[in-house]
């Protein structure tokens, strides 16, 4: 298992926007080898003392926190997918973001302890 996660600051009159981009995005990813997407939408972000997940982003007023992580079989095969998809004409087509995705943190990770879901 190989795990990729976001956070994404998004304009919170672009929820469906999102929604719509990112169910795109999930069957693209999907056709490619993908195992899970979930995205997730601001519920409860807490300001904490020092820093957290609105600071990380630097969102601004009227923005929510998207948490998104991405479950690929293994690092390998994300690394061979990703090679793929960028060579997918559909990668360019997928249109503008709607949010600002010079502010987004991604991160690729491998599991060290895992719980549920087998």
């Amino acid at each position: 298992m190989y795990v990729c996660g976001l956070v994404i600051p998004v304009p919170a009159e672009h929820l469906e926007a999102y929604r719509r981009w990112a169910e795109n995005g999930a069957a693209f990813f999907k056709e490619y080898g993908c195992i899970e997407i979930v995205e997730s939408w601001e519920d409860f972000v807490p300001e904490g003392k020092q820093t957290d997940f609105r600071r990380a982003v630097a969102a601004q007023a009227g923005e929510k926190i998207v948490f998104s992580w991405q479950i690929w079989p293994d690092k390998a095969f994300f690394e061979a997918a990703e090679a793929r998809m960028h060579e997918d004409p559909r990668m360019d087509s997928a249109g503008d973001p709607p949010f600002d995705a010079r502010r987004l943190i991604l991160g690729c990770f491998e599991p060290i302890v895992t719980m549920g879901r087998g």
